[in-house]
């Protein structure tokens, strides 16, 4: 059977590929899922799971074989794409360098503001990054922090890809640094060029092409590099690429993934102008947060206690909490099983929105008492997607996210509002769809709107 597109979506225990038929047409279609372990860490590559993920996908659509047209692939396998981030001021170039590296779906492991020490180049080659973001300075600003910053960076002849997206006036001494190094250096726009203004995109744009033309990480990759035809993107770096899409079409929006060892939370909203006002820190539009203790699998042992263990088993007075959690699986079998799983994820997802989202705090001064805006705007979101495997599976997976704007109970969060709608990815093909939209980018909404069951007609298009 021949498609026109297959997009593997390459995790670091499962691998799961999508088929998707018409992609030139007004109707495209997804056809099918299949799915396989990765293998990875049982001493075989990538592409163990790839091909048994592509026979699944041929057995359940009764075929023989599967070819294609176009090959895609998103990855977080082998940890993913693993960074380290070094800046200025943490509040100011440090966290806009973050905001670039996490929008382009990294898993930093280290950042740093100000000038580094020993004991951070120890644990820079410790967690040995597949990319180094150097920062640092307003154009024309403080020009010696990522000079010298760089200088012992190259001294660890670490041989990775760095990018600099710091003081514009620092680039031909970034250049002269590196120039005789195995570094491959990347030169950006400045992600922070003058005081309260963040320029991420291209920083973020720069780090997805780095990762695609540096994946040999996993073993196997680089075979995976020579069979993909187009894009390798990391995984969350192509969800966030769909929630762009997606609110360029039907408006302000956050997607949230409840999985096994994090939640993540992409939102793509530029909050109210009210709020902007008062905001302490300038926030990107489109924010993506990750939260590593937030698991309902790896760390469900974590979110009991964070509930509490004997609060848990008095609210679920119906099952034996000592049992359940003894005989826990990955994937939820029986009814007691969900039950404590979606519990869970009420959870995660309710710690992770109030990690991600601002406060509204009053402070007092000569002057008398104002209010103030940290962190992101999330009043204007319209709709909160669930992608995943929990918020695409389980039974009450949209009274879960309805519970979300009725969480901000002394309304001094900047949660969504009351009315906002919850949609549901029920497809689960959020992330492929993220990287076919870099080539087929109507396709690509098309296919995920009918995932989201979103009615067409209802579509406010905008800038």
């Amino acid at each position: 059977m021949k498609v026109d597109v297959l997009v593997a979506e390459i995790g670091s225990t499962t691998t799961v590929v999508n088929a998707f038929f018409g992609i030139h047409t007004d109707s495209p279609k997804f056809i099918g899922q299949g799915q396989a372990p990765t293998t990875v860490f049982e001493g075989g590559d990538v592409r163990n799971g790839l091909n048994g993920a592509i026979d699944d996908l041929a057995k359940k659509l009764g075929v023989d074989s599967i070819e294609y047209n176009d090959f895609f692939a998103t990855s977080s396998a082998a940890g993913g794409l693993k960074m380290t981030v070094h800046g200025l001021v943490y509040d100011m170039t440090a966290k806009a360098a973050k905001e670039a590296a996490l929008g382009a779906g990294a898993v930093i492991h280290k950042v740093t503001a100000g000038k580094l020490r020993r004991t951070d180049l120890k644990e820079i080659k410790e967690i040995s990054p597949n990319i180094i973001l150097i920062a640092g300075g307003v154009d024309y600003g403080e020009r010696d922090t990522a000079i010298y910053n760089a200088e012992l960076i190259a001294g660890l002849n670490l041989g990775i890809p760095v990018i600099y997206a710091g003081n514009i006036e620092n680039i031909e001494e970034i250049k002269l640094i590196f120039e005789d190094t195995n570094y491959k250096l990347y030169i950006v726009d400045n992600v922070y060029p003058k005081i309260d203004y963040l320029n991420i995109e291209p920083t973020r744009c720069v780090i997805q092409n780095v990762f695609e033309e540096h994946i040999t990480n996993a073993p196997g990759m680089e075979h995976i590099k020579e069979l993909v035809n187009s894009h390798i993107t990391p995984t969350p770096g192509a969800v966030m690429e769909a929630s762009k899409l997606l609110r360029k079409n039907i408006g302000d929006l956050m997607v949230i993934d409840v999985g096994g060892a994090t939640t993540d939370i992409h939102s793509v909203t530029e909050g109210n102008d009210g709020i902007s006002r008062i905001l302490v820190n300038p926030e990107p539009i489109a924010k993506r947060s990750v939260e590593g203790d937030l698991g309902v699998y790896v760390n469900m042992r974590n979110i009991v206690n964070t509930i509490g263990k004997e609060n848990l088993q008095e609210e679920l007075s119906d099952i034996n909490l000592d049992e359940v959690i003894e005989n826990y699986l990955p994937i939820p079998k029986t009814k007691e099983q969900i039950i404590l799983v979606e519990r869970l994820t009420k959870e995660a997802a309710l710690r992770a929105t109030k990690r991600h989202s601002g406060i509204i705090r009053s402070i007092y001064s000569t002057s008398g008492k104002s209010r103030i805006a940290e962190g992101k705007d999330l009043t204007e979101v319209r709709y909160i997607v669930g992608t995943g495997g929990a918020l695409t599976r389980l039974p009450n997976r949209v009274e879960i996210m309805k519970e979300i704007p009725k969480n901000n109970k002394n309304k001094d969060l900047l949660f969504p509002k009351e009315t906002v709608k919850v949609l549901v990815d029920n497809d689960y093909i959020m992330a492929s769809l993220g990287v076919l939209s870099k080539k087929y980018e109507d396709a690509a909404l098309k296919l995920m709107l009918k995932s989201l069951n979103f009615k067409e007609e209802t579509l406010c298009i905008q800038d």
